[in-house]
C-alpha cells in the first residue's frame, strides 16, 4: 500500500508532521510514506490518503500521532475496521464531489516536491505543445477564446494584457505572477504554490512565450515560507530538466525565472505598486497611464497576472479554449476557487464553475452554518469586497452579479456570517485592515479611511451620534472617486454594503446604544438571573477580576463597575442564569 499525508500549511499546522513521524516509527516502510499538498478539505486535516495495489483510496481524516499503530495495521492486514472510525464520511466526500477542479486538479493528488509526480500527471505537454506547435498569437487567440479573466480581483480579460505586452515594442519584457495574496481569510494562491508549483511554472513560461518575455519573476509574500521553498525547488527541478532557461524543448524560446519574497504589504497586491517593490522601492502605486504593458518592471513592457490566472492556462492549452468557456456564465467563464471561511461547518478550498449561487458554496458544498444560529451574511472580495445579507444568497457567482450587490468577486475570500456576528464591527474591522495597509501616496486613502475608522470605533463604543451613517456615507463616496489605486477605491465598499443592508444595526448602536448582535462589549453588559442561579460559584471561580461575589447555593451578583465584559461567566453557567443584555 501507498500512504500519502496532506502536507500543506493547513496539515502541518494540525500536525501532520507528526502523524509522518510517527507513522515511520511504527515500522510503517518509509518507502511508502509520501507527501501531497492541501486537497482543499482543511476543516479535516491532517488527512492521510492511503492507496492499495490497485490504486483504491482510503481517505482517513482528522489524524492524530496516535492513530500510527491503527495505520499501520490497517496496511499491513488491508482490513479496514482497524481505521474505521478515521474514515471520510460520504457527507464529507461531497464536500469535493460537487466541485468541478481546474486550477486545484493536482492539489492533494501529486506530490509538490517531485517534477516526475507533475510530468506523470501530465505536467508540461501544454508547454511543449504551445511551444512546437502553435505561434504566440495562437496561444492568445486560445486565451481568448476561453474567456479566461484575471482571477486576482478586477476579472480583466487576460488575452488583452497578453496582446497589449506582446505588441509594445522593445526586446526585453517581463512576465510577473502576483502572489502577494494579502486578503484576510485568503488562501487559495497560497494552496496552489504549496501544492502544484508546476501547475504555476508551466502557466508562466506559456504566458512568457505568449508575449515574448525571457523573464518571469514570482512576487510572493514572505509570510508563506512552505509555499517559497516548494517552488525554489520545482524551479531548480525544471532548470535540471531543461524546462526552465535556454532553448526550451529545442525551440529556440528562452525564459528564466527569479522570486521575489514581498514585504507583506496588502497595496502590493495592486500591479504598479508590486512593480515599484520590486524595483526596490517603498510599495506605493503608479499614476496609470502608461500602463504595465507599455512601461512596467524596469520600464520595460511587463504582464502581471495572479496565480489562479496561470494555474487555469496548461489546462486550457491541452483542453482547448472552447472547453473552459463551456463553463461558467455568459460574462464569466471557467471555474473560480474560493477560500471559505467563518461560520460554515466545512471550511476550506471550493472551485466551482461561475453561475453556481452562494446557496451551493456555503450550504451544498460548505454544509451549512457551524452554529445553531443563522445564515446572516457573506463577506466577499475580502476588505475591498462586501457584505452580502442572507436574502440575497441566491446569487449567482459571477462579476455581474456580485458586483449589483456592492460587493466583488475579489480574489476569492469568502468569509460566513451567523446571527452573532455583528455587522458595524465587521465593518471596522476591514476598514482598520484598509487603513493601516493604506500607502499614504494620496490624501483619501491616508485621511479619509482613518478618519472613517474613527466613526466606527466611536458608534461601537456607544458614542455614535445623529448624521454619522450619512457622514460616513459621503466619506465613502469622497474616497472612492478620490483615491489613487483599488486599495482606496474599494475599501469603502464594507461600509458602504453593511449600511445598505443593516442600516438598522448602525442606527441602534447609535440612538439605542445597543449591539443587536451582542458582540461590541462596550454596549453589552452580564446579568446574573437569581431565580436560574444554583449558587454553584463557577461563574465566581472563573472571572479573572473577582466581579462576582455571593456564597454557594446563593444566588451571586455582578459588579458592573469591575465587569471587564469578558464573557467567561456567560459560557461557564450551565444553568442559563446569565444573560448578555
Amino acid at each position: 500500500m501507498r500512504i500519502v499525508i496532506g502536507q500543506g500549511s493547513c496539515g502541518i499546522a494540525a500536525g501532520a508532521e507528526k502523524v509522518r513521524k510517527a507513522l515511520l516509527a511504527a515500522n510503517v516502510n518509509p518507502a511508502d510514506v509520501s507527501i501531497t499538498g492541501c486537497i482543499g478539505m482543511c476543516y479535516l486535516e491532517p488527512i492521510v490518503d492511503i492507496y492499495d495495489d490497485d490504486n483504491n483510496l482510503t481517505r482517513l481524516v482528522k489524524v492524530s500521532e496516535n492513530d500510527a499503530a491503527a495505520i499501520a495495521s490497517f496496511v499491513e492486514s488491508g482490513d479496514v475496521k482497524a481505521v474505521e472510525n478515521l474514515v471520510v464520511t460520504e457527507e464529507d466526500s461531497e464536500f469535493l464531489s460537487k466541485q468541478t477542479r481546474i486550477a486545484l486538479r493536482n492539489c492533494g493528488v501529486i506530490n509538490p516536491e517531485q517534477i516526475d509526480a507533475y510530468t506523470n500527471a501530465g505536467g508540461y505537454t501544454a508547454l511543449k505543445k504551445a511551444l512546437c506547435e502553435l505561434s504566440p498569437e495562437e496561444v492568445i487567440e486560445i486565451i481568448k477564446t476561453s474567456g479566461l479573466a484575471g482571477r486576482g480581483g478586477a476579472g480583466f480579460p487576460t488575452w488583452f494584457k497578453w496582446n497589449a505586452a506582446r505588441q509594445s515594442a522593445g526586446d526585453e519584457k517581463y512576465l510577473i505572477c502576483n502572489a502577494d495574496e494579502g486578503d484576510p481569510g485568503a488562501f487559495m494562491d497560497r494552496a496552489v504554490i504549496e501544492s502544484d508549483p508546476h501547475n504555476l511554472i508551466e502557466g508562466m513560461l506559456i504566458g512568457a512565450y505568449a508575449i515574448g518575455a525571457k523573464h518571469a519573476v514570482v512576487y510572493v509574500r514572505a509570510e508563506y515560507p512552505l509555499a517559497i521553498k516548494r517552488l525554489k525547488n520545482a524551479i531548480a527541478q525544471a532548470k535540471d530538466k531543461g524546462i526552465i532557461g535556454e532553448n526550451i524543448f529545442g525551440t529556440g524560446f528562452s525564459c528564466d525565472f527569479t522570486i521575489k519574497a514581498g514585504a507583506g504589504a496588502f497595496v502590493c497586491g495592486e500591479e504598479t505598486a508590486l512593480i515599484e517593490s520590486l524595483e526596490g522601492h517603498r510599495g506605493m502605486p503608479r499614476l496609470k497611464p502608461p500602463f504595465p504593458a507599455q512601461s512596467g518592471f524596469w520600464r520595460k513592457p511587463s504582464n502581471i497576472n495572479n496565480v489562479e490566472t496561470f494555474a487555469n492556462v496548461a489546462w486550457i492549452i491541452n483542453n482547448g479554449g472552447e472547453a473552459f468557456a463551456a463553463m461558467g456564465t455568459e460574462g464569466s467563464k471557467g471555474t473560480k476557487v474560493f477560500a471559505v471561511t467563518g461560520k460554515v461547518k466545512r471550511s476550506g478550498l471550493v472551485e466551482i464553475p461561475m453561475g453556481k449561487t452562494l446557496r451551493d458554496v456555503i450550504f451544498d458544498i460548505g454544509g451549512g452554518m457551524k452554529t445553531d444560529k443563522p445564515f446572516k451574511a457573506v463577506q466577499m472580495g475580502g476588505p475591498s469586497g462586501g457584505c452580502i445579507p442572507s436574502d440575497l444568497i441566491d446569487t449567482v457567482i459571477d462579476y455581474k452579479a456580485l458586483g449589483a450587490t456592492g460587493a466583488i468577486m475579489g480574489s476569492g475570500g469568502m468569509v460566513v456570517m451567523d446571527e452573532s456576528t455583528c455587522m458595524v464591527g465587521m465593518a471596522k474591522f476591514f476598514l482598520d485592515f484598509t487603513a493601516k495597509e493604506s500607502c499614504g501616496k494620496c490624501i483619501h486613502c491616508r485621511i479619509g479611511t482613518k478618519r472613517m475608522l474613527e466613526m466606527l470605533e466611536r458608534i461601537t463604543k456607544g458614542e455614535g451620534k445623529e448624521g454619522d451613517i450619512e457622514l460616513l456615507e459621503e466619506l465613502c463616496y469622497s474616497i472612492k472617486d478620490g483615491a489613487l489605486c483599488g486599495l482606496g477605491q474599494t475599501a469603502p465598499n464594507p461600509v458602504l454594503t453593511t449600511i445598505k443592508y443593516f442600516r438598522d444595526e448602525y442606527e441602534a448602536h447609535i440612538k439605542d446604544k445597543k449591539c443587536p448582535a451582542g458582540e461590541c462589549s462596550d454596549l453589552i453588559e452580564y446579568r446574573i438571573i437569581a431565580d436560574k442561579c444554583k449558587g454553584c460559584t463557577l461563574c465566581a471561580r472563573n472571572c479573572p477580576v473577582n466581579a462576582i461575589s455571593g456564597t454557594v447555593k446563593n444566588p451571586h451578583v455582578i459588579n458592573t463597575e469591575k465587569c471587564i465584559k469578558c464573557g467567561k461567566c456567560y459560557s461557564s453557567c450551565r444553568f442559563g442564569a446569565i444573560v448578555k443584555e
